[in-house]
């Protein structure tokens, strides 16, 4: 349940301040919980960079990444002068013990109840930025520590990089961050789950036939070209993002919605995933990797002209066929996929229900099954697929009509994004959205027997048009089980 908490004014201190990430989200909330009053006034923001500024440059920054990041709408004089009062540049080499002795001194000149740290850095210097914050005597007993994903580019160098940090802050004080678990849509799975009594009883493979999850993006690279060639899409997006929204639909019910009780249960899911094997690997996933192709008109060049190489195996398209081997989920098929220069950008879990014992229509259309669609982006919906007869006469004719339910309709008023809600819940102290330890590691052991069986089965990428739905061979994945992916939905309205 909701509880009132009184929030403690508080130090945040954002490492890659002038970065990508915190034009784009990071400051954005920051002004939209400090406009809602949800952040003490008294909070202070300090963005670090490399960079001497001086303060008009600091200002001509703050000003352009918020005019850009934040709707035209919203953006006013008033609330923006309010933030740009709370924020404030600092110079600093994170190799340099001495740049942080001096951010420790502006901290402690007035210093607040409360620091968080938001690593906005690559992982490889997670360890050595703990460290330089302890040396300097930066830390206090109530800091917290937000980590970017991904932590790691297989298990081992996830341990590495976890016991660096866990050298200077504990598990509690640690926020492992994956604004997916942030999103509106993705928090009402629990309730849509738990709390309505008619899907409560649905939510097992006596009724559900099969679950999809997509996460389509229409983008490239986007500036990230040194690391997604080392990564790919399954390190990208599949150990992180996709597992997790597969945890929240296959999970059991916690005892309570305390942190511990709710990842204890996603930990329990990820240990139930069957482990890939070399010749499941090569049957139940596909790899791809975008060439050249159209996008709303714009022209796609091939993913490795876009990164200046000659040629490269990592894959931007990954689709696989996942099994939960436990009591509920037995013979159950989870079918993931997500790419990038897709033909749209959306986030979609379809779950499909089986069809009825027995068919007494004669004339029925081919597909005649319940189907739940939860849309989580780019607009957030449930809807409820069922079929109705055609009204009039002449006997029966069929149609599949969808139960909507809209958030942006249902309530009008504006709601937080992923990353306000989740930054202000690492103010609050609640980890409740946050990954634990364990639940990472359990992810990359997962995800490692997949990266094994396509390395011991030399699977090579295969090509497809930016501006398609991916490679042809997703769509076998599926037809070779009678099943289909589930055609992108147009919204709504």
């Amino acid at each position: 349940m909701s509880q009132w908490q009184e929030l403690q004014p508080t130090d945040i201190i954002v490492f890659g301040g002038t970065g990508d990430l915190s034009k784009r989200k990071i400051l954005p909330a920051f002004y939209h919980r400090l406009r809602e009053g949800q952040l003490p006034d008294s909070s202070r923001i300090i963005i670090l960079g490399r960079a001497q500024k001086t303060e008009a440059e600091h200002q001509h920054f703050l000003r352009e990444a918020c005019e850009t990041f934040i709707p035209e709408h919203e953006l006013n004089e008033k609330d923006y002068a309010f933030l740009a009062q709370r924020v404030f540049y600092h110079s600093l080499d994170a190799k340099k013990i001495e740049d942080f002795k001096s951010l420790a001194a502006i901290l402690d000149k007035n210093a607040r109840p409360q620091r968080m740290f938001y690593l906005a850095t690559p992982a490889d210097i997670y360890g050595d930025i703990c460290e330089k914050l302890h040396d300097a005597g930066v830390t206090t007993a109530d800091s917290r520590v937000v980590l970017e994903k991904p932590i790691g580019y297989g298990l081992d160098s996830f341990r590495a990089i976890n016991e660096s940090v866990l050298r200077f802050f504990t598990e509690q004080q640690i926020y492992r961050i994956d604004h997916y678990l942030g999103k509106e849509t993705v928090q009402n799975l629990m309730v849509l789950r738990f709390t309505n009594n008619v899907f409560h009883r649905l939510w097992n493979g006596d009724v559900v036939d099969h679950v999809q999850i997509t996460v389509a993006e229409s983008t490239g690279l986007e500036n990230r070209h040194a690391y997604y060639d080392e990564a790919g899409a399954l390190r990208d997006m599949v150990q992180n993002h996709l597992l997790q929204l597969l945890c929240l639909i296959a999970m059991e019910p916690p005892n309570d919605v305390t942190p511990d009780a709710i990842r204890d249960e996603k930990l329990k899911v990820l240990r139930a995933l069957r482990p890939f094997s070399t010749a499941t690997a090569g049957l139940d996933s596909v790899r791809g990797q975008y060439k050249a192709g159209s996008i709303g008109g714009k022209q796609i060049d091939d993913y490795t002209h876009e990164m200046g190489i000659a040629d490269s195996d990592t894959e931007t398209f990954v689709a696989f066929k996942a099994h939960v081997d436990n009591w509920r989920w037995a013979g159950v098929p989870f079918y993931v996929r997500t790419g990038k220069s897709m033909t749209k950008r959306y986030s979609e879990i379809v779950v499909q229900f089986k069809e009825v014992p027995h068919h007494i229509f004669a004339d029925r259309p081919d597909d005649v099954c319940n189907r739940l669609v939860i849309r989580l982006q780019p607009d957030e919906y449930i809807q409820f697929q069922m079929m109705t007869k055609i009204p009039g006469p002449g006997g029966y004719r069929f149609k599949p009509v969808k139960l909507n339910l809209s958030l942006t309709e249902e309530f009008e008023e504006r709601y937080p994004d992923a990353y306000e809600r989740l930054l202000m819940d690492v103010v609050r102290g609640n980890q409740t959205l946050f990954m634990r330890s364990d639940e990472v590691e359990a992810a990359w052991l997962w995800i490692e027997t997949l990266l094994d069986g396509w390395k011991n089965g030399a699977q090579k990428v295969i090509p497809y048009p930016a501006g398609s739905e991916g490679p042809e061979h997703a769509a076998l994945l599926l037809a070779r089980d009678g099943r289909a992916w589930h055609k992108i939905s147009k919204g709504i309205k």
